[in-house]
């Protein structure tokens, strides 16, 4: 068992240079079960939407704002819960806590599969909220450890590539899926779960903090969970209630309530969820903590003002647009493939820059481009082969930026990197559905502003990379 205490490991401790082909492979074999277990949570964040209208002809009575739970309670829960895992993982055994969060996904996944009732589904969906947090920061907590320094870089590419196919796949897998039935979009979790876990149980090794290592402070904890809870909540009802509404107005003052004590011991208490050194350890990490929040604005709104735009303007099937949409996950998978070899001859900081400036482009070109009558080939496509690349281009250096981070630090960085990832996503949302609110399906005003939105999103976050983050390989 591989122990991590409150230093940098000592040279004695550190993964050891690739000695052989036998370790070569156990370390590879490592990274297959945690890319599969990151690409099963990942997926269900977006592979649901499609099916939302299949579920309200299942579930009788059922509501738009009612059936939005079965989206809204995955996100939330995952966003509130990412960095207390993270801690509890790193105390507990990051593998016992991987694996036990891989279980937990798969019995919530079949839980919503037989689901008869809304009420059932949405419990199902807060259980796999629960399992992806427990899967998604311990798995690069994992990976950090399994290889040399020098391949973090590739192996946290290759990892953030999967979660980028995942989260672009999710309506494609989803469109496919529904035509069928829509509990497939659930049961599909099952054979990658329990796959994962035989083999995990036979691979993964056990990192945890040393023997005596003190919990995280309780306080911190629940005062960063109130507060990304009721922030995201509040992103997510203000399509409901209004920006201006008295809810969304309580849920933010909380948050921001939350959100104080949360600072305060951080730099108060010694044993904080987040510690306030954690930035100080390492300019980079406070830089792709910033930059993700804002890549994930754009990403989430890209992911869903794709999907809206070909089924309510140019009336596409559900079928057609996930397989119109496939060229951008197919994109990304190519650049994220290469994400590494592309990050060791430029370094981290030219990759990070050309992937949002790519995926500001591609917003570009379908607010000048697009048009009311359809025009896939040259009036959407070459946006989603641009963005695909740009989007895999910019999120494997950022994702490596947990591994600046001290050993015993990793699973918490990639927990606070993943957080920031899915409150922007939540925010990106909630904007984009703003700006198209109330828009007649025959203009394109609210599609504009969302695509203007995006491109404002991506600059500031090649800003961020640009001024922040330190030029340098490894």
């Amino acid at each position: 068992m591989t122990t991590v205490g409150a230093q940098p490991p000592t040279p004695s401790t550190a993964t050891p240079p690739l000695a052989s082909p036998k370790a070569t492979a156990s370390r590879w074999s490592v990274f297959a079960v945690l890319a599969a277990v990151a690409f099963m949570a990942q997926l269900d964040l977006f592979i649901v939407n499609v099916a939302l209208p299949d579920m309200a002809g299942s579930f009788h009575n059922a509501t738009l704002s009612s059936l939005s739970w079965v989206l809204n309670a995955y996100s939330i829960v995952l966003a509130a819960l990412l960095v207390p895992s993270g801690r509890l993982a790193d105390h507990f055994g990051r593998r016992r806590f991987l694996l036990a969060g891989v279980v937990l996904f798969t019995v919530a996944s079949v839980v919503c599969a037989v689901a008869p009732s809304l009420s059932f589904m949405i419990i199902g969906r807060v259980l796999q909220g629960v399992g992806a947090a427990m899967v998604i920061p311990t798995s690069l907590g994992l990976l950090f450890p399994a290889f040399p320094r020098e391949q973090h870089t590739l192996v946290v590419g290759l990892w953030a590539g999967v979660a980028a196919i995942a989260a672009s796949l999710g309506p494609t897998v989803g469109g496919l899926l529904v035509a069928a039935d829509w509990r497939l979009i659930f049961l599909i979790n099952v054979p990658i779960g329990v796959a994962a876990t035989l083999f995990g149980l036979r691979v993964l090794p056990e990192v945890r903090a040393q023997q005596g290592t003190r919990m995280p402070d309780p306080i911190s904890g629940a005062a960063l969970l109130v507060a990304v809870a009721l922030l995201t909540s509040a992103m997510v009802q203000s399509t409901s209630w209004g920006w201006s509404g008295t809810g969304t107005l309580l849920f933010l003052a909380g948050a921001v309530a939350a959100g104080t004590v949360t600072v305060w011991r951080a730099f108060r208490h010694p044993h904080a969820v987040v510690e306030a050194s954690l930035f100080g350890a390492s300019r980079e990490f406070s830089a792709a903590s910033a930059a993700l929040f804002l890549f994930f604005l754009a990403f989430s709104a890209w992911l869903l003002i794709t999907v809206l735009f070909l089924q309510n303007t140019w009336h596409y099937g559900v079928i057609r647009t996930g397989l119109a949409i496939a060229p951008g996950p197919l994109s990304a998978a190519a650049t994220a493939l290469n994400a590494g070899r592309i990050t060791g001859r430029f370094g981290r900081k030219t990759p990070a820059i050309a992937g949002t400036l790519l995926f500001a482009g591609a917003s570009l070109f379908w607010l000048l481009a697009t048009t009311l009558h359809p025009d896939y080939a040259a009036g959407f496509l070459p946006g989603l082969i641009i963005g695909g690349a740009g989007a895999g281009l910019t999120q494997a250096p950022l994702f490596a930026a947990a591994g600046t981070l001290p050993a015993d630090r990793a699973t918490t960085g990639s927990a606070v990197l993943n957080m920031a990832r899915q409150v922007g996503s939540a925010i990106g949302v909630a904007i984009l559905v703003t700006f198209l609110s109330g828009i007649p399906a025959n203009s394109l005003t609210g599609y504009h502003r969302g695509w203007a939105f995006m491109i404002v999103a991506c600059l500031a976050c090649t800003t961020v990379v640009t001024l922040a983050t330190p030029r340098r390989k490894h």
